[in-house]
Formats: structure tokens, C-alpha cells, sequence
């Protein structure tokens, strides 16, 4: 464990029960990196390792997505804001090797540790791919040098959604909290209604601005220069490398893998943006995206572990703000739990419109008293 934790923890309990915030990040101002190096990286450490022995490897690796988060998070109720980068590039490089370094050893693990083993790895690697991974192509797509921006679209790509990196910041942050946003899902919309819708209406909406791109810059639309042509290519590639490496089912496990990564994907729009919407101008044009129009998570290790990705409504208002710079405010909607928790909690969208019903009821009720 490392050193700051008892400290923090006797610190807690020596109030007496008052409510006073835990802040592990806050204890290591001088090393900003090194919470979302130790939450981000663990998970595909022991991935590696299940893939070669299975067994209690396998477990591990699925729990440090799960239930090891669940608990960690509990410990403190939300981590400060935090000024520098230093590293930053670094760490979401690596992700991206560790990425591309564990696609067809877990895709081929089945000879090696037998079903017990190859199940939880799988969910475990479409965890990581959905969690941390697309956390970290989405930072990388938004950075101003051409190789970083590259290489989370190649994330993506061989994530089998590459169109996400076009249809994202040429759709998404432009229509987000509108209609026109195929990824903001409307007040009482069902999760399992809402994937399909998005997942269609992103491909098409993303083609269509790249398209009109290529319009503007008068590329020929005959040329192979394409970005979607790109992702298509890439994604064949990846589905015939996993069964040239392992046969049918190789490709099967590949495939399982990232369907479940792409739920994640999907899950934290769903979440992020559910029922908020941007009011509409007498010119017919909405309003500028603002910190009311995202849902926020202040936990303290998920937001770790997905670098800062449940501090959403920040990345809408200043898009090219580095991850480990990303505020909370408190005129930031507040989910009622962590992001990961109200993914699952998404999945049963009864409960899910109950739960979001009230907190939408708080938030609406906030803004009329002028205090929002």
C-alpha cells in the first residue's frame, strides 16, 4: 500500500465522522502523474500476465476494473484539481503500446489458460479497452501534434470503431446537447435503445462531415486518402491478424472483446449527456456548450484510472485542456455516483430513469432558484 494511503485513512477517521474530503492526488502535488500511472496501468499488467498463466491472474486482472475500483473509490469522496501535465504524453503513449501489445495475446489465450481462465481475461481486456484505452485515444485525438492524434485514432481503430475519433470532434463537440448530436441521448431514452441509434448515427453523421471536409479542401473523392477507407482497412486487418494467430476462435474472442469495449464507449456518452440539453436562440442556434451540459464524477480513483474522463463538462468547454489539468466546479452537474457504477446502473433502464428522473428533478430545480 502505498505510503500516502494510512495516512490519509487515519486522517479520516480521526475526524470523527465530519465530512472531510480524502484526496490521495492532493498528497502528491510534486507528482501529479502518479495516481493515473498506478490506476491506468495496473490493469494491463496483469492482463499481460493472465494471458500467459490464466488462473488467479485472470481474476485479478478482471477485479482491478471492477471491484478493486469500487472499493478504492469508497475510501475517498473526490479528488482536487490539479495544475501541470509533466508526463502526461508519456503515460498515454505507453497505454497505447500496452493497447496494441495485449490485442492477440489475449485473443489467442484459450490453448495457453483453458475457458476458466480466457473468460474473465476477455471481459477483463474489453474493460480495460473500453475504460482506459478510449479515455486515452480520446485525449490523444484532441492533442495539436499530428503523431499523438494519429496514434488514439489507430487506438480506436483496431478497437474495430474507428469512425468514433471523426464522427467525435467533427459531430460530437460541435452538435453535443442538441438533437443533432447522435451520441447525446434524449430524457428517458433506454440504454439499449440509444446504442444502436448511436452507434448507426455516428458512423453516418462522422462520414458525412468527413466528406464535407474533403468538399471544402477539394480532395478528390476517388483518392485512397479517405479516413474512413483507414479505419475499414485497419479493422479487417486486426480481425484477419487474430485468426491467422489463433484460428476461429482467435477471432471470435477478438471480436467479444471489442463489442464489449464498444458498449463502454457507448455507456459513458449515455451517461455523460443523458437528458441535458442546450436551450435554442431566437436564431434558431443553441446556445455555447457550457459546464451545465454534462454530468460529472469527482471519485477519486476511477477518475484516476480513466484519466479524468468523468470530469467531462470541463473537456466540452475547453477542449484542448490536457487530462490531468481538468477542473470540478460546482456549477458542474454531479452524477449520484461513479461513472462506472452508473454505467452499470444504465443497463437496467428502469432503474437507471428513476435514479436520473430525481437527479434531473435537483438540477432543474437548482437552475430555477438561480443557483446553478
Amino acid at each position: 500500500m502505498p505510503a500516502c494511503l494510512p495516512e490519509a485513512m487515519a486522517s479520516v477517521k480521526g475526524n470523527q465522522g465530519k465530512s472531510t474530503p480524502f484526496t490521495p492526488l492532493h498528497l502528491h502535488k510534486d507528482r501529479p502523474m502518479f495516481w493515473f500511472s498506478i490506476a491506468s496501468l495496473t490493469p494491463p499488467v496483469l492482463i499481460g500476465l493472465a494471458s500467459l498463466w490464466g488462473g488467479v491472474w485472470s481474476w485479478a486482472a478482471l477485479g482491478s476494473m471492477s471491484v478493486l475500483v469500487l472499493v478504492l473509490d469508497r475510501i475517498g469522496q473526490r479528488a482536487q484539481n490539479q495544475t501541470g501535465a509533466r508526463g502526461a504524453e508519456a503515460l498515454q503513449v505507453a497505454l497505447a503500446l500496452a493497447h496494441f501489445a495485449l490485442l492477440l495475446p489475449v485473443a489467442t489465450s484459450l490453448p495457453r489458460i483453458g475457458w476458466n481462465g480466457a473468460i474473465p481475461l476477455v471481459l477483463a481486456q474489453g474493460l480495460f479497452m473500453g475504460q482506459i484505452s478510449h479515455p486515452n485515444a480520446h485525449e490523444l485525438i484532441h492533442r495539436p501534434t499530428r503523431a499523438l492524434r494519429r496514434l488514439g485514432v489507430l487506438v480506436y481503430a483496431t478497437m474495430l470503431i474507428g469512425h468514433h475519433a471523426s464522427a467525435h470532434l467533427k459531430v460530437h463537440h460541435v452538435h453535443v446537447a442538441t438533437p443533432q448530436d447522435p451520441n447525446t441521448a434524449r430524457r428517458g431514452e433506454g440504454f439499449y435503445r440509444f446504442l444502436p441509434r448511436a452507434w448507426i448515427g455516428s458512423f453516418r453523421a462522422g462520414l458525412t462531415a468527413e466528406n464535407a471536409a474533403r468538399q471544402r479542401k477539394q480532395v478528390p473523392p476517388s483518392t485512397l486518402s479517405h479516413p474512413y477507407l483507414a479505419y475499414i482497412v485497419i479493422a479487417l486487418l486486426c480481425c484477419a491478424a487474430a485468426y491467422l494467430a489463433g484460428g476461429v476462435v482467435a477471432l471470435i474472442l477478438f471480436l467479444f472483446a471489442t463489442a464489449h469495449a464498444q458498449m463502454q464507449i457507448f455507456l459513458a456518452d449515455y451517461v455523460q449527456h443523458y437528458g441535458l440539453l442546450r436551450q435554442t436562440r431566437d436564431t434558431g442556434r443553441p446556445v455555447p456548450v457550457g459546464p451545465q451540459h454534462s454530468w460529472n464524477a469527482p471519485h477519486w480513483y476511477s477518475s484516476a484510472m480513466m484519466l479524468n474522463a468523468p470530469r467531462h463538462s470541463d473537456h466540452h468547454v475547453v477542449p484542448a485542456r490536457r487530462f490531468p489539468e481538468l477542473r470540478l466546479t460546482p456549477d458542474m452537474p454531479t452524477l449520484p455516483h461513479s461513472l462506472p457504477v452508473m454505467g452499470a446502473i444504465a443497463l437496467i433502464p428502469s432503474l437507471w430513469r428513476r435514479k436520473m428522473g430525481r437527479e434531473l428533478a435537483k438540477l432543474s430545480g437548482k437552475r430555477s432558484e438561480g443557483l446553478d
